[in-house]
């Protein structure tokens, strides 16, 4: 692995090496079961979630699916880099070690990190659906229960959505959290979910409504249908264009 040394300098503008703040980033990944994407130069990559942090014996685990036929190819890779967005900064850290332990308790652990890369992020990477009719989210108006509401979606991201509220439906403020959501995205993918309200953004003037941008919280296991139907999304896009 030659790197330029300009390329190692910029890196060092993102360096985390203080063992305390490594552990403190493991710890938010794990606390709000932020999705971690486990990949190797060859290709293969599994996405899955940091169930464990044990700093007395220097290991952290995450959840495995042995079934998984990504799993399998990940695990013949020498190389193996871990990329998870918190709070929309992208964190990054080579795995060594990794094991993929059977059992009762399928994991894969591996040695806890000594070094971090904190990114800011630029952008979420989101993907705009392609069904005519369109996903939608639905769930009861916050200030008005009685009210079920129908809203379409905008654009979806692994960690959130974004909502088209026509200017006829009772606004929703931002900071409102709403425990019950059902979202449709196509005929495979339907994710009950909790939503918070980060955004409310008029979209344009003609369109007569606004714009939810919203965090996706308690996925319960949805994650993975997600990642597909936003990687199958961004395969038909790709294709679409050329």
């Amino acid at each position: 692995m030659h790197h330029t040394r300009a390329a190692n300098e910029s890196l060092d503008d993102y360096r985390i090496s203080s063992s305390a703040e490594i552990l403190d980033l493991l710890r938010q990944v794990q606390d709000q079961r932020a999705l971690v994407t486990l990949s190797s130069p060859d290709g293969a990559s599994y996405t899955t979630l940091l169930c464990g942090v044990d700093p007395r014996v220097g290991l952290i685990s995450f959840g495995a699916d042995g079934s998984d036929a990504s799993l399998q190819a990940l695990l013949e890779s020498e190389e193996i880099v871990a990329v998870v967005y918190l709070d929309r900064i992208k964190v990054q850290f080579d795995i060594e070690g990794l094991v993929h332990v059977r059992g009762q308790n399928e994991a894969l652990n591996a040695r806890l990190p000594q070094l971090a890369y904190r990114f800011q992020r630029r952008s979420a990477f989101r993907v705009q659906p392609f069904t005519a009719q369109g996903p939608v989210a639905e769930f009861r108006h916050p200030a008005m229960p009685d009210m079920r509401l129908s809203l379409r979606v905008l654009d979806v991201s692994l960690s959130g959505v974004a909502l088209f509220l026509p200017e006829d439906v009772p606004a929703i403020a931002s900071g409102v959290r709403i425990g019950q959501c059902h979202i449709r995205l196509d005929a495979d993918t339907e994710l009950d979910v909790g939503l918070v309200i980060h955004h409310v953004t008029a979209i344009h003037p003609d369109t007569r409504g606004s714009r939810l941008g919203c965090e996706l919280t308690s996925l319960q296991g949805h994650d993975r249908s997600l990642q597909h139907y936003i990687h199958q999304t961004q395969k038909r896009r790709s294709a679409l264009t050329g």
